[in-house]
């Protein structure tokens, strides 16, 4: 698990660089679906998301109890963040958009299903 939030880290790191760096040379668009509304904020919260999501990962490799609960409470706010993007494909039969949103519910609740287990 903690693999999973250093290359989540690790590419939210890297566009919001790219960001400052050149800006207009990536889409803010690209961390939509990391950062569930916020990549409007700007390149600064696209580092403040990759900071805090390297923070977990390193947490949880220590596996310290504070990075598994926010690990959980990360995955059930991605889970609710998707349920209106994964209606909307339902209704409107949109397939890629309904696969890719299922995929991600279905790993967030794998994570969190998992992070809740006791060691």
């Amino acid at each position: 698990m903690a693999a999973v939030f250093f290359v989540a880290a690790a590419y939210l790191g890297v566009i919001g660089v790219l960001m400052l760096a050149r800006p207009g040379i990536v889409s803010m668009a690209l961390g939509a679906p990391q950062l569930g509304g916020l990549e409007i904020a700007g390149p600064y919260m696209f580092l403040l998301m990759a900071g805090l999501g390297g923070l977990i990962g390193w947490g949880l490799l220590r596996m310290n109890r504070w990075a598994r609960r926010a690990a959980i409470v990360l995955a059930i706010v991605g889970v609710v963040l998707l349920v209106p993007s994964v209606s909307a494909a339902a209704v409107e039969i949109h397939w890629p958009t309904l696969l890719w949103g299922g995929l991600g519910v279905m790993v967030r609740v794998a994570v969190a299903w998992y992070l809740w287990q006791r060691y």
